[in-house]
């Protein structure tokens, strides 16, 4: 019952999600990659350069509400633009994050991949 409750709120906010108006072409992206299923996009704070996200192209709040049926393909974006990132010397490693709900951290209410390049020594203190 709670979570049919959310699903409904969920349904209503979506028209105001920035990543869906990024999608529909209403607000500008740096889009690194437009995938069948996702879009790859810079996150738009670089204080970590190369940082960027993975996002459903249709809206879904978490991962929860994401069909597992493109778990294949958003992984596949994951691999590909973090050994991207590697290969053009941004990271010497990759982190993966995706938050669920405000408790987690969640801030855009639309689901989402960070793809976080690490190297040694530095800190990034992120997500």
């Amino acid at each position: 019952m709670v979570y049919e409750k959310m699903t409904k709120e969920k349904t209503e906010k979506k028209e105001e999600c920035v990543f869906c108006r990024i999608i529909k072409g209403d607000v500008k992206a740096d889009i690194v990659s437009d995938e069948e299923n996702f879009i790859v996009m810079n996150d738009i704070d670089q204080s970590i350069p190369g940082h960027c996200l993975v996002i459903p192209k249709k809206h879904y709040e978490t991962v929860f509400d994401m069909p597992s049926s493109l778990g294949g393909e958003l992984l596949s974006a994951a691999k590909k633009h973090g050994l991207r990132l590697i290969k053009e010397g941004k990271a010497e490693g990759i982190k993966l994050v995706n938050n669920n709900f405000e408790a987690s951290g969640q801030v855009v209410k639309h689901f989402h991949l960070h793809i976080i390049p690490e190297k040694k020594g530095v800190s990034t203190k992120h997500v």
